[in-house]
């Protein structure tokens, strides 16, 4: 796992398929998503190499439910005592409680997603998930980045969320936008369960004032985000 500084109070941590975030308030961490299976611990060394320890992460927010995201959160909360946040429509797929809906693949993401599931490690017999998930709606407001706010962003799942801290201009987007790892294209995220909602999601994400926008997969932007956001979004809506 790579991990770098964003800005000073925003690290990137990247795995093999994917990435997360940490955040830091005066008070404490967030952790935006949590890698996949196994995570857990190298989170918690990230966290140590950031001069904190893991107990100072006060909550983990999951931006849906999909294996590259949760599969470290319940490791990672164990060894820290955060709290688990999710949106309400996710919440059982984070639990087990159900198996979430598949994507509707296009043709050509069969084998993109074919290539991320190599790049994933084998699922544990029995998946290591949170039993206790606190449960998020659009517009809930979260206690750190003074005033986090969800922002439903669904069709990518029916409960993704981005997270916006608006006074810090910073947009967690999850996997409801992404950057190309070829050129650093901003599209829309791929593996989608409803392409037309998230095209929506896309245009309701880039509305939002951000100067730094941070993705589930891809570089973030560091700059002008939300310009370069819409100028992205305009390409997916009818002519």
């Amino acid at each position: 796992m790579d991990a770098f500084d964003v800005t000073p109070r925003l690290r990137l941590l990247r795995f093999p398929v994917g990435q997360a975030y940490l955040w830091r308030d005066d008070d404490g961490l967030t952790l935006i998503d949590a890698g996949a299976p196994g995570a857990g611990r190298p989170i918690a060394d990230a966290v140590r190499a950031w001069g904190h320890t893991p107990e100072d992460v006060r909550r983990i927010v999951l931006t849906h439910f999909h294996e590259d995201h949760v599969g470290g959160a319940a490791e990672f909360a164990r060894l820290s005592g955060a709290e688990v946040y999710a949106h309400r429509l996710d919440a059982p797929f984070v639990r087990g409680e159900a198996q979430g809906p598949p994507p509707v693949y296009e043709d050509w993401e069969r084998p993109l997603h074919a290539q991320a599931l190599a790049q994933l490690p084998d699922p544990p017999p029995e998946p290591d998930l949170p039993s206790v998930v606190r449960e998020l709606a659009d517009g809930d407001t979260l206690g750190f980045g003074d005033g986090a706010l969800v922002v439903g962003a669904p069709g990518h799942t029916d409960g993704s969320i981005g997270v916006h801290l608006s006074r810090h201009g910073v947009l967690f987007t999850g996997d409801a936008i992404a950057a190309s790892p070829v050129d650093g294209q901003i599209v829309l995220g791929v593996f989608n369960l409803d392409r037309a909602r998230a095209v929506a999601s896309f245009a309701r994400l880039a509305a939002l004032e951000s100067e730094v926008a941070c993705f589930g997969h891809g570089d973030p932007l560091t700059e002008n985000a939300g310009d370069m956001l819409r100028t992205a979004a305009a390409a997916y809506q009818p002519a």
